[in-house]
């Protein structure tokens, strides 16, 4: 490929992608925040970053809005550079909406202010058809001479996306959106906040250590891990085919059996032998760790494997047990909450291992 072909590639590149931030590096004085980091999101697309505090998420969201400069790289929005080593365009200038962790509303101001708040160029006369509209999608409009403190979580949540709504930006920028509301507000928020964005295809990016929140927001979830993209996938994949055992032990819950590489296909474990169609990246006889899913794990009265209760944890519909198969192995299911078995009680089960995950044993391990 020529240099000239390069070029062509990247332009095409950047400029399919609503955003695009290609190797970009951020300093914390002598310390890296982020290194190398590459994404491209599509006009239309929602997608998260994931990971434990520290990792760099926020990072990243902070490069995006231009309120963290970049050390090497660069970042595109909507085909235009706004962000490089001798590059940092003013948040303002970005046309990016964000939505923070605390809302960040005006105290001052009615929800009707706080949504025309970033309105101020436009006449009195669209300055109030834009802000009603905004209610009217919101469900806002008999709360519109309420101040902040008079509203509930959900509805201050609903205000703020509002208020980054209305100046029409081309990128929306979200930070841990849902972690000061409670566990069924949450969720149902993130089911309206996404219908709204797929419906006005609004391109957001939105900042999470909640993995629940991620996968029901995100079309696609980048998981972080000390200052890079461990994994950029579909929910589906970082939880069926993650790359490498952090992704797998950090997304969902799980827990990893002793195996060996008895064949190209199959791997022995003390509680069953576990096969599956694509070949075994090791040869026979690798000492492997298997992940076991509570999903794997299925009830059998015939007790294939004998289990007992140790811990339960009711959870409506279905009930997550931790059971103890032996003196050494640990197993979590997850059965129908009519399958109703008490802490201490013996339980038949046995492994059904639909997507066969396993990863190289630690050497001393």
């Amino acid at each position: 490929m020529t240099t000239l072909d390069i070029v062509q590639a990247t332009s095409t590149e950047v400029s399919a992608n609503l955003l695009q931030l290609r190797d970009v590096t951020c300093n914390y004085g002598p310390e890296r925040g982020i290194q190398n980091v590459s994404i491209g999101v599509t006009e239309g697309s929602q997608v998260c970053l994931l990971g434990p505090s520290g990792c760099g998420k926020t990072t990243v969201l902070r490069a995006i809005a231009g309120l963290q400069s970049v050390s090497a790289g660069s970042i595109h929005i909507g085909g235009r550079e706004v962000s490089g080593p001798n590059l940092n365009l003013p948040p303002e200038l970005r046309r990016i909406g964000m939505v923070f962790q605390d809302h960040a509303l005006f105290p001052n101001l009615t929800v009707s202010e706080n949504v025309g708040a970033g309105l101020r160029n436009m006449d009195s006369h669209n300055r109030q058809r834009s802000v009603r509209e905004l209610l009217g999608r919101m469900g806002l409009e008999l709360h519109a001479a309420r101040y902040p403190h008079e509203l509930s979580g959900g509805q201050q949540q609903r205000v703020a996306l509002a208020r980054a709504l209305a100046p029409k930006p081309l990128l929306l920028l979200m930070d841990e959106p849902f972690s000061n509301l409670d566990l069924d507000l949450r969720e149902r928020m993130g089911q309206e906040i996404s219908d709204e964005l797929k419906v006005n295809n609004i391109t957001c990016v939105i900042v999470t250590h909640d993995q629940n929140d991620a996968f029901a927001l995100g079309d696609e979830v980048g998981v972080m891990s000390a200052g890079a993209i461990v994994q950029w996938d579909t929910p589906y994949n970082l939880y069926h085919q993650p790359v490498n055992r952090f992704v797998a032990d950090f997304i969902g819950n799980g827990v990893f059996l002793p195996g060996r590489v008895i064949s190209k296909q199959a791997v022995y474990t003390q509680l069953s032998e576990l096969t599956r169609t694509a070949a075994l990246d090791w040869p026979v006889g690798t000492e492997v760790e298997v992940l076991i899913r509570p999903d794997d794990v299925v009830h059998d009265p015939d007790h294939t494997i004998e289990a007992t209760v140790i811990r339960r944890a009711f959870k409506g519909a279905e009930i997550l047990y931790t059971l103890k198969a032996d003196a050494n192995t640990i197993l979590l299911a997850l059965f129908p909450s009519h399958t109703n078995f008490g802490v201490g009680e013996k339980v038949g089960v046995r492994l059904e291992v639909d997507h066969l995950v396993a990863f190289p044993r630690p050497k001393g391990k």
